[in-house]
This record gives structure tokens, sequence and C-alpha cells, in this order.
């Protein structure tokens, strides 16, 4: 097990490099001039070959892509055109919203998914199957934004000034700041990685409020969190239930469940001990496929709640030609994709013992 841990995380290496080299190539190949797009009426030839020498985009791209390397083995990711700020500050600032968007979406999804699910299997082509598989069809056919605009309308406007009221937009409440952990424990200092991860820390609502014992704020913070975390995670619980429901359907008719149920094993230890174990191994591929997407960033959930996410940011980027974020934040999420992807693995020899990882 070990080994196959090691020897996925040393492959991580090329595959990020892999990533590196494309985004590197399709950013460049987008019609348009950084310069243009960022100083609009402004940019002259003076100032754009000025604005070109200060950001080495005068080299070609083999020259630049070799230094972008360089500065990436040294923790570098650059900085940023639009921002004119590192980028590793700004991946500390947007990412703890869209990874704490993401881990709630999923507990939702895959909490409630799962359970429906099991109740539509356990009675197949019952009423109780066909009006859970109706509900899953309506949920992973409503657009994102619309579901958005329509739980914001009814728990923020409908639900005013009752118990049921819920926040419809933002990361926490207006009179509510998040501390600077930099500050409180005195680290003035701070560079590379340790700099990073105590900004990550600080921007991150929920890590934050727990590590500074603030539970006001992680109570409002969670508050905001439900509406968004509802809307994106609609979709993935759709699916999720779909696909409970009919593996669980197939594994219930196989021998070594006859086997069970004929010794007198209770039924709901038939279906937790030994239908649930194999239902869930592409239950969990699934999961893991719908954690990556949505950690890329759910552009229209970010917008709808305004949520300064990932998603939002990567658009931002993508139109002003600001080519250092959007390869910071590629290879960021590139790298968490390959480590969901290597915990969906190991889930697999846990749940399988058939599953041979050597």
């Amino acid at each position: 097990m070990l080994r196959f841990m090691a020897r996925r995380l040393v492959l991580l290496i090329p595959v990020a490099i892999g990533i590196l080299l494309v985004t590197f190539l399709i950013v460049r190949l987008i019609p348009g001039d950084p310069c243009v797009a960022m100083l609009g009426e402004r940019a002259t030839p003076t100032k754009c070959e000025e604005f070109k020498e200060r950001y080495g985009l005068n080299d070609n791209v083999f020259v630049q892509f070799v230094r972008y390397i360089g500065n990436m083995a040294q923790g570098d990711f650059g900085e940023s055109i639009r921002f004119s700020r590192p980028v590793s500050d700004i991946i500390a600032e947007r990412l703890p919203m869209t990874i704490e968007l993401t881990l709630f979406a999923m507990l939702f999804s895959t909490t409630v998914g799962i359970f429906l699910g099991i109740i539509s299997a356990l009675k197949p082509n019952s009423f109780t199957d066909t009006l859970t598989m109706v509900v899953a069809n309506v949920g992973v056919s409503m657009p994102v934004f619309w579901l958005g605009l329509m739980l914001a309308y009814f728990f923020a406007l409908v639900m005013k000034d009752t118990p049921l009221f819920i926040p419809p937009s933002g990361r926490l409440g207006a009179s509510v700041t998040l501390v600077n952990l930099a500050k409180q424990w005195g680290l003035t200092e701070l560079t590379g990685i340790s700099k990073f991860a105590v900004y990550f820390l600080s921007n991150s609502a929920i890590a934050n409020s727990i590590i500074t014992g603030n539970w006001a704020t992680l109570k409002d913070a969670l508050w905001h969190l439900i509406l968004p975390s509802v809307a994106v995670g609609t979709i993935p619980l759709a699916i999720i239930a779909r696909m409970t429901r009919s593996t669980l359907v197939e594994v219930m008719q196989q021998d070594y469940v006859r086997t069970a149920r004929a010794k007198g094993v209770n039924e709901r230890k038939v279906v937790s001990r030994h239908a649930m174990r194999n239902v869930m191994i592409p239950v969990i591929t699934i999961i893991g496929i719908e954690t990556g997407a949505l950690l890329s960033g759910a552009v229209l959930t970010e917008t709808v709640f305004a949520l300064p996410g990932v998603g939002t940011m990567l658009v931002q980027s993508i139109l002003s030609r600001d080519y250092p974020v959007v390869q910071g934040f590629t290879l960021i999420i590139a790298i968490i994709f390959v480590l969901i992807n290597l915990f969906v693995d190991v889930s697999y020899a846990y749940l399988d013992p058939r599953v041979r990882l050597e």
C-alpha cells in the first residue's frame, strides 16, 4: 500500500509538468494581448513594450516556460499581471472559500444521495422508488444558477424575520471579521510555504474561527454556507442517488446476499455489512470526480451568492490574460485532483480486499 502511494506521488511530478506545459501554451493561444486587455485605450506601443519587458513576455515561449519552471521549483508562482501581487497570496486568499464550499456541498450530496439511493433500492419499482428517482432526475436537471436564485428568494425574502431565514449572499455577515493569524502569533517575517499556510488559514473562515475559538464567527460562516452548498450539491446528490440505487439493486440479487439471508442475518446487516461495501466502489468514484470538479470552481454558484472563490477568479484572469494566475490555480487544482484520485484508489483496497494495488 505504501509503495503504491509513494509511486503515485512520484508520478505527480511529470503530471504537474505536463499540466503546466499544456496550460502555458493554451493561455498564450487565446486571442488578444495582455497589455491591451489590462491598459485598454492607454495601451500605446511604448507602454506595451515596457509592459512586456516587465513581465518577460518579450522572450519566446520556450524561454518563458523554462523560467517559470525554475521559479516554481523554488515555490514562486510569479506575480499577477492584473493585481501586481504574488500569485501565491491570491491562491491562499481564494482557495479556502472554494474548499469549504466543496466539502460542505459534497457532505450534503453524499449523505442525502446515498440515503435516497438505499431507500429507493430496497423497494424497487415501488412508489417510494419512483418518487425518489423523480426527485433525483429533477435535481440533476435544474440549472445551478436558477436553483441558487430560488433558494435565495425563498429563504432570504419569503422567510425574512422568521427562524428559517438564511443569508442569501456573502461569506460572512457585515459585522464579522477574521483574525489575522500572522499578527496574532507575532509572525512578521514569513516566506514560502509557511507564509502560504498562515495566510491560507487566516482566510479560511471555518479554520480561522476554530483556531481562535471564535464560535460566533464559526456559526455565521456555517450559516452562510447552507444555501450555496445546497445549490451546488444538488446535481452531485442526484447522480450519487441514482448510482447508489442502480448498483444496490444489482448487488442485492447476488448469491452472497442470498446466502447471508439464508443464514438468518438481519436485513439491516445484510445491506450495511455485505451489500454496501461493493456498492460504495462506484459511488466513491463518482464522489471523487464530483469533488474534483467542484474544486475547480463553481463559477455560477460563486456569482449568485457573491462568494470570493476560485471559479470567478479564474474566469476574470482568463479574460484579462493574467497568465501567472491562470497557471497557478490550474496547477494547484490539478495536484488536488490527483490526490483525490489517490484517495479513491486506496479506498478501493479497503472496501474490496480482492483489489490488488501492487
